[in-house]
């Protein structure tokens, strides 16, 4: 049950909770990023909750705001069958604990939030670009980012068309 999740979060992590959204069922817990690896330990180590299985991590640009990303995190209880979302908001400049070490499945999300919207993870094992290619300036799901058009070059012969396959 998502209260008792809560309850236990509250009860040990009250200081570092800057908000809870309960919406449909669904639990959305805003946190400070220093809580961040104590909190995630708690919630994956817990034998009452064991939400063993980190889904996602995303980001989300606001950039109104003074600390403009929200990192979030998707986390599921397998054996329980819940679900959390966690939050944490960083600025522009600012850098973000990796969870690679609770998760491994946490590698290529935080790669790729550090490619699409700049955010670094501290002590990620291989923080480098996975979708943009390395010569990329900028990081292309940031509000900011221009848009523009950009001509497709393809990597086969231009005076040949490629061969079909039967």
């Amino acid at each position: 049950m998502q209260n008792l999740t809560l309850k236990k979060v509250k009860e040990k992590f009250s200081d570092s909770i800057q908000g809870v959204i309960e919406f449909r069922g669904e639990l959305t817990i805003v946190i400070e990023k220093e809580s961040l690896l104590a909190l995630c330990s708690f919630l994956k180590d817990d034998p009452e909750l064991q939400y063993n299985f980190l889904s996602d991590v995303t980001a989300v640009d606001y950039p109104e705001r003074g600390k403009r990303f929200e990192v979030v995190y998707n986390l599921y209880s397998i054996l329980e069958r819940w679900r959390i979302r966690l939050k944490v908001n960083v600025g522009e400049e600012e850098s973000v604990p990796s969870v690679t070490s609770l998760w491994d499945s946490a590698n290529w999300p935080e790669r790729e939030v550090f490619d699409l919207f700049g955010i670094r993870f501290d002590n990620h094992p291989d923080l480098t670009r996975i979708v943009m290619p390395d010569d990329w300036v900028g990081h292309p799901l940031r509000k900011d980012f221009p848009l523009t058009q950009e001509e497709v070059t393809f990597s086969h012969n231009k005076n040949r068309p490629p061969k079909m396959v039967e």
